[in-house]
Parts: structure tokens; C-alpha cells; sequence
């Protein structure tokens, strides 16, 4: 596609569709630049932050990391990254040249936090929860506030709607580890808890439900950007009225920095978009972000999606059982904290320039993980016309 062609798009797409995309907002939130990938977004053009942060950032080089460092050095902060030097960024590399590369392994070796001082810590990559205790109370002496990057996997299993941060996440794994969403949401709640222990109302608890954009270390989104390339008959999974949820994670990452600089505390729900959104309204958003010929064919039936293993195509999920309120988090609070958002349909054409850009391996782009290949979407599609 043309440079030409695509800053068309994305100027008369983001004008004229982003209502479909969840757009529309109290007014108050801004849709941020059209045009370029940075500086951008709610926050951006408010100026260098009031006082400069000296922030630690454990990770940094995947997906969220990258676009925290572009915010953060954007409003005059200095940025620390701790990693095994293994991960390089795709997005924003440019950056990187401008932070102090702390190498260890949050495993066994944090010889490089100690006899330091920090401001602000962002604990992005717990992958553990051992990880959190053993950072968190090396540094609660010597950094001010600690944002814990959770998830709202912590309200698993999602068995009422209207999920805010007072419902009390559980703290055992019942299943032994067999299931994994009860597995991961009781990690996080574990590490929520230590980041608590040691930094008391100085922790921040970040609970984020699905992001994508440049940079997705997943390949949820982009399963949308390639199938929307395609064009032709696309199977529509769900009920049209099906709630979806879904934010841009520059929106997120420009967040977690709004939140340290206002000196915040507490547990904050972070989703997308800041109104309602349907699967219905979400598919037709996209459909006006390319230019193929794209036929919507709606598979509605929960029971004939189950019968053919199709739960979920990001940010649709089949709700239903302990996935019931998946897509019902509620994030007043943090809208009211300043919780800013770009248009969806912004997020689609950045994701997809990035997605077949070089900062995308030709092998990863190729052989994708994606919840439907051409051949399973015309198989289900097949069976549900012979139903």
C-alpha cells in the first residue's frame, strides 16, 4: 500500500468511522493525532510533566515497555530499563538510545537494583509472583511508588457483570494449575498482594483487560488486520449485540505514567473502549478501515460455536459460563482518574502498518497464531450453512 493511499485512510477513516470503533466519548477525551504513530494519543501535547521522574521500568523492551518509554521520556522523565538483554523493541527503537540499560534476571540476579534510587517502579513483566515479592521489597525502601502491571484476569471466573474494583479477586487456585485462566488470574492477585505488602497505599495496581497496537507481542489483533486485508466472506462469530472491549496500548501505557505523575494509589480497572461497544459495531468499524470487499456471514449460535471449539476471536469472547462478564469491567474510576482514549479505528491502521512493516519477521507474519486459518473459517462457515 502506498503512503499516500494509507495517510488517506487513516485521515477519512478515523473522520468518518471511528464512531464504529468505539469513539465515541464524554467529551472531555481527546482522539489524539491521526497521522503518526508518536507523540499522540489523550495525554499528548499537555507539555513536559510539572517535576521530572527518575522511573525503573522491570521489562521495557516488549510490548507495553516500549510505549511507556516513548511517554515518559516524551514529558521530560528518565527512564531506567531492568532485563536479561535479550528482547529488543519494534516500535519506538529510537528511544532506547536515551535509557540506562540495567541487565539481570528477575529470577535469580537483581544485583543491578540495588544501592539505588528511584522514583517510580514499573513492574511490567511478572511473570511470577515470587518476582514481585522479591523486587517490590527490595526496592521499598529506596523507590516512592511501585505500578504493578496486573490484569483483570484476577476476576476469573467472570460470573457477574459490571466488574469494578472492589469485587474480591480469589487467592487459591482451585483447579491445581489445570486451568489457566484460574491459574494466571490467582498469579496476578498474589503479586497485586505483594506489591501491597511492601509498598502499602504507594502501590498502584494496574488492571488491564485486553490491549493491542504496534508493537503486540500476541497475535490477537492482528489476526483482524490480515483478515480484513483478505477481504471476501468473513465469518462474524457471536450475537451482534455481544459486548466486546478493547484499548490501544498507547492509551495504556500513557495512563500508567498519568497515574504516577498524580501521585495516585490504589486498584484501577483499565479497559476500552469508554463507551459501549458491540461485536456487531466493532466488525463494521473494521470493515471501514479497508478497502477490500468484505461480506459479513453471522455465525450466532453459542451452541453450534461451541460444538466447533470457537470461543474467542480477541475482542470477541463467547460469554457465557466463567467467561460470563468477561466484557463487563467497569473503569469509571478510572476515567474519572483521566483515563484518556484514541478511535479504534486509529488503533487498526497503526496496528496493521506495523504488521507488515520489517519490524514484523516474515516467518512471525507467515505462520501466525491466529484462532481461525482460511481453511477452519470456510470449514465452519461450510457447516453452518448445511446446519
Amino acid at each position: 500500500m502506498s503512503s499516500t493511499r494509507r495517510d488517506f485512510l487513516k485521515n477519512s477513516v478515523v473522520a468518518g468511522g471511528a464512531l464504529a470503533l468505539g469513539a465515541s466519548r464524554p467529551s472531555h477525551l481527546g482522539a489524539g493525532n491521526v497521522t503518526q504513530l508518536a507523540p499522540e494519543g489523550g495525554f499528548a501535547g499537555a507539555g513536559a510533566a510539572s517535576r521530572s521522574l527518575k522511573i525503573l521500568i522491570l521489562g521495557g523492551t516488549n510490548f507495553l515497555g516500549p510505549h511507556q518509554v516513548r511517554y515518559a521520556l516524551q514529558r521530560g522523565h528518565e527512564v531506567s530499563i531492568f532485563t536479561r538483554g535479550q528482547t529488543q523493541p519494534t516500535v519506538n527503537v529510537e528511544y532506547f538510545q536515551r535509557v540506562e540499560h540495567l541487565i539481570g534476571d528477575r529470577e535469580d540476579d537483581l544485583v543491578a537494583l540495588g544501592g539505588r534510587e528511584w522514583d517510580v517502579v514499573f513492574d511490567n513483566s511478572t511473570r511470577k509472583w515470587e518476582w514481585t515479592r522479591d523486587s517490590a521489597q527490595l526496592l521499598k525502601d529506596s523507590v516512592d511508588r511501585y505500578l504493578f502491571i496486573s490484569s483483570t484476569g484476577v476476576y476469573y471466573p467472570y460470573l457477574t457483570t459490571d466488574i469494578d474494583e472492589t469485587v474480591q479477586p480469589l487467592t487459591v487456585d482451585e483447579s491445581g494449575g489445570q486451568n489457566g485462566s484460574a491459574a494466571y488470574g490467582v498469579m496476578k492477585t498474589l503479586g497485586e498482594m505483594e506489591a501491597q505488602k511492601a509498598f502499602g497505599d504507594r502501590a498502584i495496581i494496574a488492571r488491564p483487560q485486553h490491549f493491542t497496537g504496534p508493537g503486540e507481542s500476541q497475535d490477537r489483533h492482528p489476526y483482524w488486520v490480515d483478515r480484513m486485508e483478505r477481504g471476501g466472506e468473513i465469518l462474524a462469530m457471536g450475537r451482534r449485540e455481544d459486548p466486546v472491549m478493547l484499548m490501544d496500548v498507547r492509551d495504556l501505557a500513557e495512563f500508567c505514567v498519568h497515574l504516577v505523575e498524580t501521585e495516585a494509589g490504589g486498584i484501577f480497572n483499565i479497559a476500552g473502549p469508554a463507551s459501549s461497544l458491540t461485536q456487531e459495531e466493532f466488525l463494521h468499524g473494521l470493515r471501514f478501515c479497508t478497502g477490500a470487499d468484505v461480506q459479513w456471514s453471522w455465525v450466532d449460535d453459542y451452541d453450534f460455536l461451541k460444538e466447533h471449539n470457537l470461543y474467542f476471536a480477541v475482542p470477541w469472547i463467547l460469554l457465557d459460563g466463567p467467561e460470563l462478564g468477561y466484557t463487563s469491567i467497569n473503569i469509571d474510576k478510572a476515567l474519572k482518574h483521566g483515563l484518556k482514549m484514541r478511535p479504534l479505528a486509529q488503533t487498526h491502521l497503526d496496528t496493521r502498518d506495523w504488521w507488515y512493516s520489517e519490524a514484523v519477521p516474515d516467518e512471525r507474519r507467515n505462520n501466525p497464531q491466529f484462532p481461525l486459518s482460511p481453511e477452519r473459517e470456510a470449514e465452519i462457515l461450510a457447516a453452518w450453512k448445511a446446519r
